[in-house]
């Protein structure tokens, strides 16, 4: 699907309902589906990712009751071990669906068969899977090194000292910590060069929320005692910071002001929400009561210099913003979103060229200087994030089209409905 973007001269006002964080969702899927009990999920997101992580979870024998009108499921809990000892599980194109349930089943007595699109195909599975071996699971072929491949599951991992290379995905510590709780022998998880280390704090949080017990030894070093179990509870998700980046970056660009759903940030899960502080740093002043979080931009941004390791779903996002500045963005530790959906900075440096940006690229970073954009057309690679910031240039330049738009159903279905109340 080909959208074109349609550009404003005036300043956007507006009010903005944000959906619930994908990452959240997912973990709150798995942390509800192995508690003891019955949980309700509210204000969950619905989109291909998570009915991906659903139709999963329901594929191993877990219930799970979607009401997509109320965005709230009812999840019955296994306890750690899924109903069914025989699935076949399709990942799309979910990387938590194919790391969080990889561990989940290598934990529970049965025999998986895990596949996906060709995209998530090629992302990095390995060195999970071989951690998932040492630890009493079985993968046919023995050799796998990418799906599809059967995992045969013990009756809970062995436990004791873990160690895993964090410099790949985040992902894969998050997956191991969920699973710890049911191992036969204490946890100890060590990690080096840890990329998304918010998203391995938000599991820690989340685990401690239904009644699990982490230690952090240091920001590398994990102890998880055995045995624990989760406790089934009702969960409200919150709304997703890195989705309300692309609103908040279209009022950057367009020197206007909007305001979404209260949220509170100081205690928020989400470590897109340190991209409102780079914001700042641009100039843009933030303001939060009863009735919202807004942002008000100013007549001209400043550039920044910014190491987005622990927030790198947003540095699209910020490229984006970057070539409307007074002077140069740099975006520093992004080595890891080389192997995400796309080769992210390659394909942001490739994409904004086209538009007529001066753009520089390294193996972990990106130099974008202030330019005058033209129009043109824009491959999304079909990666979500690369299609929903170049929607952010569209505001400022007229004849921006960017085609495979529809893949920004993975994260955020309803982006460009919310996107056209901008001009409201």
């Amino acid at each position: 699907m080909k959208r074109s973007i349609r550009s404003i001269t005036n300043p956007i006002k507006a009010h903005i309902t944000i959906p619930g964080s994908k990452s959240i969702t997912n973990r709150a899927l798995l942390l509800t589906a192995l508690a003891e009990g019955v949980s309700e999920i509210t204000h969950l997101l619905i989109s291909d990712d998570t009915i991906a992580f659903i139709e999963a979870l329901r594929e191993l024998g877990v219930m799970v009751q979607l009401d997509e009108s109320t965005r709230s499921c009812i999840v019955g809990g296994c306890n750690g071990h899924f109903p069914k000892q025989n699935a076949s599980i399709w990942c799309a194109q979910a990387g938590t669906v194919a790391r969080f349930l990889l561990a989940a089943s290598a934990s529970s007595p049965g025999q998986y068969t895990f596949d996906a699109d060709p995209q998530l195909r090629d992302r990095p599975i390995e060195p999970l899977l071989r951690i998932l071996c040492t630890q009493g699971a079985n993968v046919s072929p023995q050799n796998a090194k990418q799906m599809p491949f059967t995992i045969e599951g013990a009756d809970g991992l062995q436990g004791g000292n873990i160690e895993i290379d964090g410099s790949i995905s985040g992902q894969f510590i998050s997956a191991l910590l969920m699973v710890a709780p049911f191992a036969k022998n204490p946890v100890i998880i060590e990690t080096n060069h840890l990329v998304g280390r918010s998203f391995v704090n938000m599991t820690c949080a989340m685990m401690a929320e239904f009644g699990v017990l982490v230690r952090r030894m240091h920001q590398e070093r994990f102890s998880i005692p055995t045995p624990q179990r989760y406790v089934a509870r009702d969960y409200i998700v919150e709304p997703d910071l890195t989705t309300a980046g692309y609103f908040f970056a279209a009022a950057a660009v367009t020197h206007g002001q909007l305001t979404i759903q209260p949220i509170a940030t100081k205690k928020s899960l989400q470590g897109d929400v340190k991209f409102i502080a780079i914001l700042e740093k641009m100039g843009c002043t933030f303001s939060e009561n009863s009735t919202g979080l807004t942002i008000k931009a100013p007549l001209e941004l400043k550039g920044v210099s910014v190491d987005m390791r622990d927030c790198s779903d947003a540095f699209m996002t910020l490229a984006a913003i970057a070539p409307f500045a007074k002077s140069p963005t740099t975006i520093t530790n992004i080595g890891h979103t080389r192997l995400q959906e796309s080769n992210r900075i390659t394909v942001m440096r490739e994409e904004l060229a086209k538009l007529n940006v001066q753009v520089e690229e390294g193996p972990d970073w990106l130099k974008i200087y202030p330019s005058q954009p033209t129009g043109g057309k824009i491959d999304s690679h079909n990666d979500h994030r690369i299609a929903m910031a170049f929607a952010i240039i569209g505001l400022r330049i007229p004849g921006i089209e960017i085609d495979g738009a529809e893949c920004v159903a993975k994260t955020c279905p309803d982006f460009f409905m919310l996107w056209d109340q901008l001009y409201e």
